[in-house]
């Protein structure tokens, strides 16, 4: 019989323990193993990283630990070294990571090799999309825990003190190494004193786990803020207020990290208000922070109210202008060419853009994948799109290696993750949300990680039960292994592909109802409403076919990727299935590779979705044995949402699809249980 590790730690401490709330992530494990740490300098950094050691240390019984800060051409950035004695690196920030990494490798059971590892890319931030009133848009795990609302929201506690450092250890445990700490669509607030002083306070406490602030700014800040009459780029007046205002940050904050910037952009003011180009308004604020080392981060989700195919629209508007932006410039493209889809083919800038670096923008927070109810674990997206090849410079052109600077040498390299953190007591509202954000900082510092191997890690990291003490890999037995590890890291790394099984196979996109992006509308439409933000613009499903036509012959967005892989999309017989009705508009009675028409595949796909998650609750009843029951109810509660979500979207897209396709549901599926006036009229009292 297994006994309770939570049992054992009682016995040992004789001290009450509390419920398992998901606060410590996947940093839970302490340990009373003694260790002798040898550094001979001193700092803030090399404090934390000696603590770890002493707190966390799961190696020999008084075994010895020597950290060196010494120049080492092997080593780039931040990255470090481990050998035999200990940890080696150019910098006390590479020291501190190289303790973590030491500290993971022990504590799920890894060999403690000799080895340089480096980061893949140079910035790594979480973007927040954080509000001074302290909400979050597209946030899903209660309010934000850098600002809040009400008169003394501006007050610094020692609680925010608290709660920032927890958040800074747990991001640079995975390589982070940066913070947006406001939304994307930017308040002007942001940028004056009050604020400023706070974004300092919450600077000071981040600075020694290496993490730097950056900040979201509205464009338009020097005639909303700074009493201008515009804010057009290349007038002399708004050049010297940026510049004044820059300075007046670094004052305060001299590590300060630069802006992120959306302008021109779904109603956010840009330079293109004042008839100047992206180039024009990012190289000036580029220019005044550059004598600080600042970076522009300048997003390219752009599109306009017109007749374009919105998926080509951002590399319509950015590949003229490759080559203008100044080098301290690097433009943010989502990972797809439309919005965070479930799936999407990779964004046709990645590569395409040669000399002008461009970042990856991931999205943690799952907006469009079941937010804190539905469990998907997005490292397989993450994985398929850096390891998408674009054949820019011929194959092995991958998306990663084209923005990590192994191809083209630009100078500043990164990637970003929209951050699924509140302040709820597990931070992100759901306990397998918690591997997202533990997959972006792996992936970010090592692009080639597998997601299989960070799911390994993932799961023996949060849900080991090791009393004090207790090596955590002694408890990895084979049981443990077979009965749960095995199981649950399968249905962590199936969960993305049922996800997209459920709600939108085959290359179909945007389905969502009005409803904050959570559920099925594809019959969305309303007079008055853009039509590039209605579902019907995207299926165009009528009684003819489904799919949007972007080959040569449609919108031509096949184009925008480098041969042979546009020639591959624009052709039936080599598009691949999972992007069908992205790139082809095709009648229902299509026969597919499978052998299946069009709507018999579409209809397996529904079908298989729901019958995926239905197999995630018995994975996860098998598992309670080896879970806290906090955690457990948790998880089970929100697999049966997750269940009858999947029921629903399987049941609206298919009854509404049917009234177009006017064929019958294939014999082996599971036949719906909603009726589709029943779903529209559920969907329109949500509004």
């Amino acid at each position: 019989m297994r006994i309770s590790a939570l049992f054992l730690l009682f016995a040992f401490t004789g001290m009450p323990l509390l419920a398992e709330d998901g606060h410590s992530l996947w940093l839970r494990n302490k340990s009373t193993v003694n260790v002798t740490v040898v550094c001979q300098k001193s700092s803030p950094t090399l404090s934390i990283a000696i603590d770890e050691l002493k707190h966390g240390w799961q190696g020999k019984d008084n075994g010895t630990v020597v950290l060196l800060v010494k120049k080492d051409k092997a080593i780039s950035n931040d990255g470090f070294r481990i050998t035999a004695d200990g940890i080696q690196a150019n910098t006390d920030l590479g020291i501190l990571y190289g303790v973590y990494e030491l500290m993971r490798r022990q504590q799920t059971g890894e060999p403690v090799v000799s080895m340089v590892s480096n980061p893949s890319y140079e910035v790594r931030t979480l973007n927040h999309w954080d509000n001074p009133d302290g909400t979050i848009e597209r946030g899903y795990a209660g309010y934000s825990i850098f600002w809040r609302k009400g008169d003394d929201s501006l007050t610094v506690t020692d609680a925010d003190r608290l709660l920032w450092k927890e958040y800074a250890r747990a991001s640079a445990s995975v390589g982070i190494n940066g913070a947006v700490l406001n939304n994307v669509n930017a308040s002007p607030l942001i940028l004056t004193v009050d604020y400023l002083a706070r974004v300092k306070a919450i600077a000071d406490v981040l600075r020694p786990y290496g993490i730097k602030v950056y900040l979201s700014v509205k464009f338009s800040s020097p005639s909303q803020i700074g009493g201008l009459k515009t804010s057009d780029p290349l007038d002399p007046q708004v050049i010297k207020w940026w510049q004044d205002k820059i300075k007046e940050i670094y004052a305060a904050i001299p590590d300060f990290g630069g802006f992120l910037v959306k302008a021109s952009s779904e109603g956010q003011p840009g330079p293109q208000d004042y008839g100047r180009t992206h180039a024009d308004g990012a190289n000036m604020m580029a220019d005044a922070l550059k004598p600080f080392g600042g970076i522009i981060m300048w997003r390219a989700f752009v599109y306009s109210p017109n007749d374009q195919d919105r998926a080509k629209q951002a590399y319509t508007e950015f590949m003229p202008l490759d080559g203008q932006f100044h080098d301290n410039i690097i433009i943010q493209a989502k990972n797809g060419p439309v919005d965070f889809q479930p799936r999407e083919p990779f964004s046709p800038l990645f590569g395409a853009m040669k000399k002008t670096p461009v970042m990856a923008e991931l999205q943690i927070t799952q907006e469009y994948l079941g937010q804190s109810v539905h469990l998907v674990f997005l490292a397989p997206m993450w994985e398929e799109c850096l390891k998408s090849e674009t054949y820019q410079e011929g194959p092995g052109s991958t998306v990663a290696r084209c923005t990590d600077g192994s191809i083209y040498q630009q100078k500043h390299t990164g990637i970003a993750g929209v951050a699924n953190i509140g302040l709820d007591r597990n931070w992100c509202g759901h306990p397998f949300a918690q591997a997202n954000w533990y997959a972006f900082g792996r992936l970010a510092w090592d692009n080639t990680l597998t997601s299989d191997k960070i799911a390994d890690e993932w799961i023996k990291l949060t849900f080991s039960q090791a009393p004090a003490g207790q090596a955590v890999s002694t408890l990895y037995t084979t049981e443990w292994s077979e009965q749960f590890l095995e199981p649950v890291k399968e249905m962590m790394l199936q969960s993305r592909e049922a996800a997209v099984n459920y709600m939108m196979p085959l290359g179909f996109h945007h389905l969502f109802a009005a409803n904050e992006h959570y559920g099925p509308g594809p019959w969305w439409a309303p007079r008055g409403v853009r039509h590039d933000w209605t579902p019907p613009y995207y299926h165009k499903a009528d009684t003819g076919g489904v799919g949007f036509d972007r080959t040569a012959s449609g919108s031509n967005a096949v184009s925008q990727y480098h041969e042979p892989l546009g020639s591959q999309f624009n052709d039936l017989t080599t598009c691949p299935d999972r992007y069908l009705l992205w790139f082809h508009r095709l009648p229902w009675d299509y026969v597919m590779r499978s052998g299946h028409t069009l709507w018999d595949e579409i209809c397996f796909h529904y079908d298989k979705g729901v019958q995926q998650v239905r197999d995630f609750q018995k994975t996860w009843d098998r598992a309670e044995p080896y879970v806290d029951k906090e955690r457990f109810a948790l998880v089970q509660r929100k697999l049966r949402s997750q269940c009858a979500n999947a029921q629903v979207w399987k049941d609206a897209c298919l009854l509404y699809f049917q009234q177009f396709s006017r064929m019958p549901f294939p014999y082996d599926i599971e036949r719906p249980v909603h009726e589709l006036d029943e779903l529209i009229k559920a969907d329109m009292r949500r509004r």
